[in-house]
Order: C-alpha cells, then structure tokens, then sequence
C-alpha cells in the first residue's frame, strides 16, 4: 500500500541518506514530497524550499538536525500525518512529546531499513 510521505531534508547530493530515502521510497512505489534547502529534483519531483500546502501526508521522514526542527513543528503537526520516522541522528525528545500530544506516532527508525526489511 502506497503512503504519500514527506521528506524534510532533501537533497540533490547523491551521499546522502535523503536523498537514497526519497528513490528507495520512489522503488517502493510510495508518492513522495521534498522539502529541502536547495531546489532541484529527486526522480523528477521537485525540492521545495518553502512549506508547501499538502494532504493525506501519511508519513513525515526527518533528514534534519534537532536544531533544525523547531520551524516545522506546527508545519507538520498542522498535515495530521500518522507518523513522523526521526532517523539516526535526528531524534528529538521535545518535538516527539509535542508530536504524541497530538495523536502522531513518533517513530525513532531508518527509512532505508524499514523500506528493506518491509517494514514501512
């Protein structure tokens, strides 16, 4: 079953893990969005560099740091996604209290690992 997932960090460099979710997950025939610094395109979706207006957002995937995270806590709680995935390196206590709070599951894993092993 395909989840319309949301890739905050993406990236047009090719090492990194971003940028291997967004095509591992694209493989895996789930319909992606791109939220990143830079514009460009992942399999030929574009990057955005605002906060696009999106819906039935199933699952937000984290490619940035903590630091990073507090502008888009109300962007992502706002989309009601199920689950945001906070991958290695992007765990963040203080926003997966506020996102639990909210009804959201967060989900301290690896997309590419979950993609690989079924279990996304």
């Amino acid at each position: 079953m395909s989840k319309k997932t949301l890739v905050i960090g993406a990236s047009t460099d090719p090492t990194r893990y971003a940028f291997l979710a967004a095509n591992r997950l694209l493989y895996h025939g789930h319909e992606i969005e791109l939220i990143g610094r830079d514009q460009g395109q992942i399999g030929g979706k574009e990057i955005q560099t605002s906060k696009p207006e999106l819906e039935s957002v199933d699952t937000v995937t984290m490619y940035i740091s903590p630091k990073r995270q507090p502008e888009y806590y109300d962007y992502i709680v706002g989309l009601k996604p199920k689950r945001v995935i906070f991958n290695p390196g992007t765990e963040n206590p203080e926003f997966e209290a506020l996102l639990s709070k909210n009804k959201i599951e967060p989900l301290e894993a690896c997309t590419l690992v979950m993609l690989s092993t079924g279990q996304y």
